[in-house]
């Protein structure tokens, strides 16, 4: 099975049961977990609220809110609404929920159909990128053979826009994984244009087990504010289970880390942590965002002190800039100029590559169509803030010293062929760009920046409509 290790500090909650097997088959969760209970709509709300449940995919939004949304959009449309499971995952620093279905997908499974169930949803619908997990969830299925309402899984683009709440939505309707901008929420519009609940695969699991254990019980395990267990993933590799409130140093000396320079928190779209900071941090959402963190996703990543902490971050931003939906000017144009401007920086730009990064930011911050060009933004302005002296010896002495040793996770795209440009018959009309973002860049004069790009294998139907568009026929895949 393709899933990364996981542990958990004390007694395990969501990983419960998988101290001896690698999967939890239906009959086994029953054994270790039994049924969940019956609820309504405003019984489901208020046990998520006294638990202070809240969303485990990045953003932290309640869940009694978000369900409350839902009943609310319900009556006054007069609609059954729909709930989505977000398993998407597109950060390959954060492995938590891919570990949830594809070793307890039941657990999953039931805090979703408990959702459903309270508001007399219509369907509910499972959003996957990964072939494991959704081989993981269509066995589950089939081991629950009856069901009081259709479940569907969807597999939408293995990209990291496909798991933004609209995108996803429009994805599962459609088949186009993009965001909708526009500020429209998925509660009031989301899939086939009802009413949606749409949470992370954690959330749902956290729901089923508090269901069964009631708030007080849950509410034995972690802090007080803050109860419960969290899923964390240690370094892009390393899932697991801990009780809130634990000092974030412990954990990572359990498996053989310390903070080094500083800590990623919340992943890709998250914040860095000083060294000095990370060592008082806990594992708490409190805890991070009072020393400048976010704990987001649940993506923890050291970095250690023999690496180039500006290469690594301009090897993410970089990644960042090419995952754009190619819908906005601060998406696609924005990010391909802030990440130029960085590698100045770390060249040995000066002051004036400085300057030029922070209007860059200025540029993309709150004008997209989505969160995407703003979290990018924040994740180089964290790390330039946190780097400072490093950014110093490569702005003015050309370079801190230590190689980049690829440290942060990035997925592994293999090639399915490359576009070539023909130099010949190119006339920089720029056409192929806007079909193909995530791998034609054009220079300032207009031309394809480079003569040959490879193309990934999502994206080969893509490439093949932009050799189509380009009216100077510059363009072929090899």
């Amino acid at each position: 099975m393709n899933g990364a290790p996981i542990a958990w500090l004390n007694r395990p909650v969501l990983f419960a049961g998988l101290e001896h097997t690698e999967r939890l088959d239906f009959r086994g969760h029953l054994v270790v977990h039994g049924r969940p209970p019956a609820m309504s709509a405003e019984e489901l709300a208020d046990l998520a609220e006294n638990v202070d449940l809240r969303g485990r995919g990045g953003a932290g939004f309640p869940f009694a809110r978000k369900l409350r949304a839902v009943v609310k959009a319900t009556a006054r449309r007069r609609s059954r609404p729909v709930v989505v499971v977000n398993g998407t995952e597109g950060e390959p620093s954060c492995l938590k929920d891919a570990a949830l279905l594809l070793r307890t997908p039941h657990l999953v499974l039931d805090g979703a159909l408990l959702a459903a169930d309270a508001l007399d949803a219509d369907q509910v619908v499972l959003g996957v990128t990964r072939a494991d997990t959704e081989q993981s969830l269509r066995r589950a299925l089939d081991e629950r053979r009856f069901m009081r309402l259709p479940v569907s899984v969807v597999r939408l683009p293995e990209r990291f826009v496909s798991g933004e709440g609209s995108a996803l939505a429009r994805g599962i309707t459609s088949g186009i994984a993009l965001p909708r901008g526009g500020g429209v929420r998925t509660s009031d519009s989301g899939v086939g244009g009802l009413p949606t609940l749409l949470s992370n695969a954690e959330t749902y699991a956290q729901l089923a087990v508090a269901a069964r254990l009631g708030a007080l019980p849950y509410r034995e395990v972690g802090l007080p504010s803050e109860p419960g267990t969290v899923l964390l993933t240690l370094a892009g590799s390393q899932v697991v289970e801990t009780p809130t409130g634990v000092p974030l140093t412990e954990l990572l000396a359990l498996f053989g880390m310390d903070v080094g320079q500083g800590v990623l928190v919340g992943g890709y779209h998250g914040k860095w942590l000083t060294a000095e900071a990370a060592a008082r941090a806990l594992v708490s959402r409190q805890s991070m965002q009072s020393l400048g963190g976010a704990l987001g996703a649940g993506a923890v990543l050291p970095l250690p002190a023999t690496t180039c902490p500006l290469g690594e971050v301009l090897r993410i931003a970089g990644w960042l800039a090419e995952e754009t939906a190619g819908q906005c000017g601060p998406c696609y144009l924005g990010l391909p100029a802030l990440v130029k401007a960085l590698e100045e920086v770390v060249r040995g730009g000066g002051r004036a590559a400085l300057e030029l990064v922070e209007n860059r930011m200025r540029a993309v911050t709150k004008r997209g169509a989505c969160s995407h060009p703003d979290a990018a933004s924040r994740f180089v302005a964290s790390a330039l803030e946190v780097f400072d002296d490093d950014l110093q010896l490569h702005s003015y002495q050309r370079g801190c010293g230590r190689p980049v040793q690829d440290v942060l996770p990035l997925p592994v795209v293999e090639s399915a062929g490359s576009i070539v440009v023909d130099w010949t018959l190119c006339e920089a009309h720029g056409l192929c760009t806007s079909v193909l973002p995530e791998v034609i860049s054009l220079e300032a004069d207009g031309f394809p920046a480079a003569g040959v790009m490879p193309v990934p294998p999502q994206l080969l139907q893509q490439a093949a409509r932009a050799v189509d568009r380009c009216p100077a026929l510059a363009l072929r895949i090899q």
